[in-house]
This record gives C-alpha cells, structure tokens and sequence, in this order.
C-alpha cells in the first residue's frame, strides 16, 4: 500500500478484467454469418469446435442480464427473458419479439447475445 493512497488494488482482478476483455475480442471475431446460419439450421445438439466455443463464453457470463426462453402460451408462443440477478425476482419478460417454437425462441437468443457482444444491439 502507498503512503498516499489508503486504496489496496487486487492486481489479480486488473489481469482477470485483462483476460476478459481479450476473450470478448476473440470471441466475436470467431462469429461469422456463416456460424450464426449454423446456429439456426440447429440450435440444440451437437455443433461445430467454433460454435461450441461461442456458446460456451456465452453460458459463462453472470447470471444478471441473462437471455433465457419463456414458454408464454404453451407450445404456440416463445418470448425472450432476461434474468435479473437477484433471488426471488422473476425474469423481465420482453414484448417483441414473439417466435412460436423453442428452436426458434434459442436462436433468437443466440442472436441478442451475438449482438449484445458486437455492441449492435
């Protein structure tokens, strides 16, 4: 700790945002029109090394500000949510877009979360 400064820096934290912040650059350089039309074609099953690599930086973000499927009238309609993080708060369930099946509803996911990497949300 300096003399003038009563602040302790966790370097560990610096090299961890560090990390982060390069795994979101590389990321979102592996997605190509081509993997999000693979993404589509098959939203559940077995994917592409590229793909899977995407999906799974996607799986591991915090659970605040998460994209997940809600089933709003069974088996006909699909609306995204997203989780708020908090124990006991239900997710915000979004009005647009509606998809009618839970394929569709996954992709849609995929595609926010795509965007929200890029920044073109």
């Amino acid at each position: 700790m300096s003399s003038t400064s009563d602040t302790v820096i966790d370097r560990q934290l610096l090299v961890y945002e560090d990390w982060k912040d390069k795994q979101r650059r590389v990321i979102a350089d592996l997605i190509t029109d081509e993997l999000i039309e693979e993404h589509r074609a098959k939203p559940l099953g077995q994917h592409s090394e590229t793909l899977e690599r995407v999906l799974q930086y996607f799986r591991r973000q915090p659970q605040a500000g998460k994209y997940l499927g809600v089933m709003t009238t069974p088996w006909l309609e699909y609306k995204i949510g997203v989780i708020s993080g908090i124990r006991g708060v239900p997710p915000k369930i979004l009005d647009e877009p509606v998809f009618k099946s839970e394929e569709d509803v996954l992709h849609g996911i995929f595609v926010r979360r795509v965007n929200d990497l890029k920044g073109t949300a």
